[in-house]
């Protein structure tokens, strides 16, 4: 049925201001932080907010000299983000295609205990593995972290791979083996290839995950792996009080590593919130 052309223009327009209010909403707060790290002290919380004002770098001037933990952290925080990628990629790939490939009770088992792990708050977990971690001297490291972030999106990354290799055709394993090609072989060779875009979907939800995350920083870490978040923290407590323009600051530099990065892999962040919508 035809819509009339009024309709048609209506409903364009109420699209376009459907799209106007989600960008709204999610620029504005970045625009606010970055903005308000270029503006002098004076201006920040001006009423009604000043849009046109003479931008300063004091603030990260400010940020360099009297905070330079900040930056330490900054390289911990990639470091960690990194490893915790790697980690959850490889094994939700390899999970990926178990869950694809073969069928078992075990295996439907499994599944729904990731489904159930998933849905743990991560501070339910926080004081047994605290002991444990202690125990195994591996408290304030990097890898302790990177294997928390990657256990914590492991699950959800299993279930996005297998949307993915469930999509290639299982004749392309079929030929693999008749080639004399074992199930590692096939799994690297053909279906890793073809499922790259399912792995960067993963890698996208980790880095933005383990970027910012806060609680298991805070708990497992005290100087030598300290993160980006904690220092942020930090500068909100100073006994000096807050400086406003310097917390901007940070919170810019912080924001645009991983803002970059999500503007640049976003169609595959969009391929992994639309996995097994479509077959192929």
């Amino acid at each position: 049925m035809r819509r009339h052309p009024l309709q048609r223009l209506l409903l364009g327009a109420l699209k376009a201001l459907a799209v106007l209010a989600v960008l709204v909403w999610s620029l504005a707060p970045i625009l606010l932080i970055v903005s308000s790290s270029l503006k002098p002290e004076g201006e920040i919380f001006a009423v009604p907010p000043s849009l046109f004002f003479t931008p300063t770098f004091a603030h990260y001037a400010a940020l360099w000299g009297k905070w330079p933990d900040f930056f330490r952290a900054l390289l911990n925080s990639a470091i960690i983000t990194a490893l915790a990628t790697v980690i959850a990629v490889f094994a939700s790939l390899l999970s990926g295609y178990a869950y694809s490939r073969f069928r078992s009770r075990w295996l439907a088992g499994s599944a729904f205990l990731l489904i159930v792990v998933r849905l743990i708050p991560p501070i339910v977990t926080t004081l047994p593995l605290f002991p444990v971690a202690n125990a195994l001297g591996v408290q304030d490291t990097h890898v302790l972290l990177a294997v928390l972030y990657a256990t914590f999106f492991v699950s959800l990354g299993s279930f996005v791979m297998r949307a993915f290799i469930d999509q290639i055709p299982r004749e392309l394993d079929e030929a693999a083996a008749v080639d004399g090609a074992g199930r590692f072989t096939t799994l690297w060779r053909v279906i890793t290839p073809l499922a790259a875009q399912g792995m960067m979907a993963v890698a996208v939800f980790v880095v933005v995950y383990a970027w910012n995350e806060f609680l298991f920083a805070f708990i497992f870490t005290s100087t030598r792996a300290k993160t980006a978040p904690l220092v942020l923290a930090e500068v909100v407590g100073s006994f000096d009080g807050v400086e406003w323009g310097t917390l901007f600051a940070a919170a810019t530099v912080q924001l645009l590593p991983v803002l970059a990065f999500v503007w640049i892999t976003q169609k595959y962040l969009v391929a992994g919130l639309t996995a097994g919508a479509t077959k192929g």
